[in-house]
């Protein structure tokens, strides 16, 4: 056998992790759930400890990776929360997640993602076919990654060293 005809299989191992496949876990909370999941995103520390202990650690996990904090992404991922993670980097203009949340049907976190992300459709799309917690939350979501935006162009708060 050549060079040429050897299996390609046989050359990615030991090279290649075994990919595992995470359920994707369902996203249903009952509005004061998401209302308090916003208000913890925009700083109040106490209703994500709330969130926390009574069984919502995803939603704090979301409120981190929103605030670019990597182990929360990571724990997203890992926990059955791609969507949810799509979502965020989609906000960031992270065009094959976008793509993703399309492709899969996510179309409340596609039309929040691009909202985020500038484009007054996605909260024309919110405000038509949503509830006025996820608009509420979207805002939340807009405001905070506009402040983050805001923080990493000021040169004011860049450090010097």
């Amino acid at each position: 056998m050549g060079l040429f005809n050897r299996n390609k299989k046989d050359d990615m191992k030991g090279t290649r992790q075994k990919a595992t496949k995470v359920e994707i876990k369902p996203f249903e909370y009952h509005p004061k759930i998401i209302l308090a999941w916003a208000k913890g995103i925009e700083g109040h520390s106490e209703l994500l400890n709330y969130l926390l202990e009574n069984g919502y650690k995803e939603l704090v996990m979301a409120a981190h990776a929103i605030r670019l904090k990597e182990k929360a992404r990571t724990w997203l991922m890992k926990n059955g929360y791609p969507h949810v993670m799509a979502m965020i980097n989609a906000a960031e203009g992270n065009q094959q997640a976008l793509r993703w949340l399309q492709v899969n049907n996510f179309t409340l976190f596609y039309n929040m993602a691009i909202a985020i992300d500038g484009d007054a459709e996605g909260f024309k799309w919110i405000n038509q076919n949503s509830t006025q917690e996820y608009f509420f939350l979207t805002r939340i979501i807009t405001d905070v990654k506009d402040e983050i935006e805001e923080g990493h162009n000021d040169v004011h708060k860049r450090s010097t060293e």
